[in-house]
């Protein structure tokens, strides 16, 4: 049998065309504007970015500029494991959809994993209102 984690997929709709939210999330340097979990400690080290956060140091690597609105990125913790964090913007007419998918990762239970969708959702409303007030 494949082992699989369970998964939620987030999304926020942001009234700004789809390239200018693309462009904007494919720059590393402006994920601490809204996700609140890299606020203030990300730089680049080499290829990769580093974060400093409460569980330790995180070394994170961002998808290639594309133009298919693709901007997964892989979170190294601190013990070495990697979290898979896909995320997407898709055109919605004028406007653009922003999908994140979570997955649960094998520790966490229904508490932890329900925190940080509410994190997430937190991210996303703040990423929301960022674009949208440009």
């Amino acid at each position: 049998e494949i082992m699989m984690l369970s998964a939620q997929t987030l999304h926020v709709a942001i009234n700004r065309p789809c390239d200018e939210v693309y462009a904007f999330l494919s720059r590393p340097e402006n994920f601490p504007l809204w996700a609140k979990g890299l606020a203030n400690s990300l730089r680049r080290e080499g290829e990769d970015w580093m974060a400093e956060t409460p569980q330790g140091r995180l070394r994170i690597r961002f998808s290639a500029p594309n133009a298919f609105g693709v901007l997964d990125h892989w979170v190294t913790l601190p013990d070495g494991g990697v979290v898979y964090v896909p995320l997407r913007a898709l055109a919605n007419r004028q406007g653009a959809e922003v999908i994140f998918t979570l997955f649960r990762q094998p520790d966490m239970d229904d508490a932890l994993f329900a925190r940080d969708v509410g994190l997430v959702n937190a991210d996303l409303q703040a990423l929301k209102r960022l674009l949208e007030l440009r």
